[in-house]
């Protein structure tokens, strides 16, 4: 019988170990690469300066182009509103009449005559057309010659063109003078045709 030499444990943990480390130590050694890293994602160019200030000159240029526009605007519809005023200041503009007279000397008709001019421009314009007499003669006296004056005005204006049917008339006789003194250049004042436009005046489109 002979005697065999088993081993002592310490011995076999040694040998085992050893194992673990060459496991370990064999890739480093010329085993597979390790994974490559994934591409940097793309990110979007920085313009450059040419780019950057064309766009920077487009701006401005569309911000100064819708400046001019409304600055356009402005002045148009400034332009129209002063034009419709001055429309409504010869519309209104009274004509005046000798004593115990109707009929329309020069001077009236020539005021008139602006009046038919933007009276044919805008046919949707109406107006009122009142006469007055200065207090010399009876009331019944000086409303009927009133009316008289309107329906002279009204009869001028149909000459022209200009239908009645854009006309009231009325009259006032004495009733409303311009001026209460009893001398010839209050009465002058007061014997007139007076105007009141019955529909918005505007600049007529062209």
């Amino acid at each position: 019988m002979t005697n065999e030499r088993i081993p002592s444990a310490p011995r076999a943990w040694n040998v085992i170990a050893m194992l673990a480390v060459g496991s370990v130590l064999l890739p480093a050694c010329g085993g597979a690469p390790p994974p490559e890293p994934p591409p940097p994602v793309p990110t979007a160019e920085e313009p450059d300066d040419g780019a950057r200030l064309a766009d920077e000159a487009a701006r401005r240029a569309a911000a100064e182009a819708a400046a001019r526009e409304a600055a356009a605007r402005e002045a148009e519809a400034r332009r129209a509103a002063e034009e419709a005023a001055r429309r409504m200041r010869v519309l209104r503009e009274m004509v005046f009449f000798d004593y115990d007279e109707s009929t329309l000397h020069p001077e009236a008709r020539a005021k008139l005559d602006a009046k038919i001019t933007i009276l044919r421009a805008d046919p949707s314009i109406r107006v009122r057309v009142a006469g007055h007499a200065d207090d010399r003669g009876s009331t019944e006296y000086n409303l009927a010659l009133g009316h008289r004056r309107a329906r002279s005005i009204v009869d001028y204006f149909g000459v022209y063109g200009i239908a009645g049917s854009r006309f009231e008339v009325t009259s006032f006789g004495e009733e409303r003078p311009l001026e209460r003194a009893s001398t010839e250049a209050a009465w002058s004042r007061n014997r007139r045709g007076e105007f009141t436009v019955l529909t918005r005046v505007t600049e007529p489109r062209k």
